[in-house]
């Protein structure tokens, strides 16, 4: 796989390439990422993504007509599909497109995201998969018709089928990487071609963006002020956005209820307190928004794995060796 640099944007560089693999990095103000890319087949091509940032406009413009399969393996990704509607691929998640509407902004609601892009270059692809395997089946123009042919994004929420395909590939050893990356995308077509059409129904919901943009201004608030507590009634009414269709909005956004993010998000805030500080313990859990101690601790156990006490000695311990 290689797209010139006028293709891939301004924003990503070529770091290196040899016959096989591919390298790019992509610079933007919030992070970075990795792309690193394989040649499995004349026309198609398997790409490790990993993403260490917020967010990163794209301005890929293939030159080329392409189907793209997408698997998200950690994090999660905002995909704005058509202007104002976007989707979300959380772990576990696949999903397909003709990268058509690549041109966009690309969010990473919880800062990173890591998975792997089966890409065919659909001209060649179609000439050489139906000689790599005596008797394969599969019409590649008819799956990515199949799922595809309205050319909106499709996505297929996390199942046993689809981990099965992908979670080795992201373990196999080196020595066998071609060769089994061979094996698992004609078993990722053959998967697809088998499908039935009536499990689209499992599509992931898309939102608007001025409900995304009301989520992303509730996280805000909540971040910039850990001390206070707000109720969902009052979120509701200071953001205009009606109680159900805020709750819906934000799982779908960051994947977890508005609750369970600020318990995980206060907690590493401590964290990173004990780790930096001097602070009693006492302390810290008022500047997270609990007065109770017992509360805190309770709570800072159930994310962390350990008391705060416990979680600053061993701190300690690693800075001593």
């Amino acid at each position: 796989m290689h797209f010139d640099r006028e293709a891939m944007g301004p924003n990503v560089s070529l770091i290196c390439k040899d016959e096989s693999c591919t390298v790019y990095w992509v610079n933007e103000d919030s992070g970075e990422g990795v792309m690193t890319a394989y040649d499995v087949f004349p026309g198609v091509y398997l790409l490790y993504n990993d993403f260490h940032m917020e967010k990163c406009f794209s301005e890929f413009k293939p030159d080329v007509d392409l189907f793209c399969i997408d698997h998200c393996r950690e994090g999660r990704i905002e995909w704005e599909i058509v202007k104002n509607e976007f989707i979300y691929l959380e772990a576990g998640d696949l999903q397909m497109n003709n990268r058509k509407h690549h041109v966009c902004d690309f969010s990473f609601p919880l800062k990173h995201y890591h998975g792997i892009t089966v890409g065919f270059y659909m001209k060649k692809a179609m000439k050489v998969l139906p000689h790599v395997l005596e008797g394969f089946p599969v019409d590649l123009a008819k799956i990515r018709e199949k799922f595809c042919g309205d050319e909106r994004p499709f996505v297929m929420r996390a199942g046993a089928g689809v981990d099965h395909i992908f979670s080795e590939l992201y373990t196999v050893p080196e020595h066998l990487r071609m060769s089994y990356f061979k094996i698992k995308v004609l078993e990722l077509l053959l998967f697809l071609d088998a499908l039935e059409v009536a499990q689209k129904s499992a599509e992931r919901p898309c939102f608007y963006k001025t409900q995304v943009e009301k989520v992303k201004a509730i996280v805000r608030l909540l971040t910039d002020n850990l001390e206070r507590h707000y109720t969902l009634k009052e979120l509701s009414e200071r953001f205009e956005f009606p109680l159900t269709s805020m709750k819906l909005c934000f799982k779908g956004v960051y994947g977890t209820s508005i609750y369970a993010y600020m318990k995980e998000y206060r907690m590493n805030a401590a964290a990173l307190m004990l780790q930096k500080t001097n602070e009693n313990v006492v302390s810290i859990a008022n500047r997270v928004g609990y007065e109770n101690p017992s509360k805190f601790a309770a709570a800072f156990q159930s994310v962390m794995g350990m008391c705060p006490a416990e979680y600053r000695k061993s701190v300690v311990r690693m800075d001593q060796h």
